[in-house]
């Protein structure tokens, strides 16, 4: 399943791109649904910073998933690279829930546009229900595509809700 998109921060690159890269736990009081940002390890060489953060999300889980997915499912781990050069940044998702079955990446890009900032975010989701051992198969394709929607459902809505939140957090920082 595709990921995709774009969105205008009211605010110059050049204080959009530190913050997107190095403050996003700041930015967690703005992001609905997510309750921290734990940075967990950072590299910094070559004009690249490798991040591995994990977000916490306090969203209520649907009856309908709560037996194949809990409170503690509720976590991710972004391995992110950041390239000063050209600002932009690859990431990779792992999710807790059905790490086996799940394959997230993509690519997050901050162009200029003038004294604002347009954030472009292109991904690819993929959960393959037949690697979540224990979900005999005729359950797993009745199930796979509430899982899918819930997880995705999830995930991207935040992905997106950064923009917002981090324009936000640079509006009160002003």
């Amino acid at each position: 399943m595709r990921i995709h998109s774009e969105s205008r921060i009211a605010h110059p690159i050049d204080k959009v791109f530190p913050v997107y890269r190095d403050q996003l736990a700041d930015v967690v009081p703005y992001i609905p649904d997510v309750s921290q940002i734990n940075v967990l390890s950072r590299e910094e060489q070559d004009g690249q910073v490798k991040l591995h953060n994990e977000w916490v999300s306090d969203r209520e889980i649907p009856a309908m998933v709560s037996k194949f997915i809990k409170p503690e499912h509720l976590r991710w781990d972004d391995f992110a690279t950041w390239h000063t050069e050209g600002t932009y940044c690859e990431w990779i998702l792992r999710t807790r829930a059905f790490t086996e079955a799940v394959d997230c990446t993509g690519r997050t890009e901050l162009h200029a546009d003038g004294d604002a900032t347009i954030v472009r975010l292109v991904g690819d989701f993929n959960l393959d229900i037949r690697k979540v051992k224990g979900v005999p198969s005729f359950v797993a394709k009745r199930i796979a595509p509430q899982i899918e929607k819930f997880i995705v459902a999830l995930i991207t809505p935040n992905l997106e809700r950064v923009n917002g939140s981090l324009e936000q957090f640079l509006d009160q920082a002003n």
